[in-house]
């Protein structure tokens, strides 16, 4: 069974860079990804969204369709490389174990998110994340 493979935000974008068939989801909330920012060229689907904060049950049946839509020539579950970002890796982390699961084989996470962890002062954007290490990313 494939391993699920932490990626550096730098790292990250290196690889959607390089890497034909690939993809980056943001998994946050639709107040996060419009509100807070997202990385350019990110698509989003929510693996918790509200109102009711439950886990998205049809996040592996989007994600498939997605890259069906995307990437017609390749057999996706096999060949395209997954990458999810959330606020600081956490639920990237479930998201992607969900994603290997439903037999998903090439399927990363940004280990510190898109604001990263909170630093001393409760504030995040600091230590670490995808805006931290000056990434392309847009907001509304």
């Amino acid at each position: 069974m494939p391993d699920l493979h932490d990626l550096s935000p730098l790292a990250a974008y290196a690889r959607l860079e390089t890497t034909p068939y690939s993809v980056l989801i943001d998994i946050r909330s639709a107040m996060e990804y419009l509100f807070v920012g997202h990385p350019v060229g990110s698509v989003h689907i929510p693996w918790i969204d509200e109102p009711d904060w439950e886990e998205n049950p049809n996040f592996a049946k989007d994600v498939q369709h997605l890259l069906q839509s995307r990437f017609k020539e390749i057999t996706p579950q096999q060949d395209a490389s997954v990458i999810l970002i959330c606020r600081s890796g956490k639920r990237s982390q479930e998201a992607a174990t969900a994603l290997l699961a439903a037999g998903f084989q090439h399927v990363m996470h940004v280990d510190e998110g898109f604001e990263g962890e909170r630093d001393d002062n409760h504030h995040r954007g600091t230590l670490g994340g995808w805006r931290f290490h000056g990434l392309p990313w847009e907001q509304c």
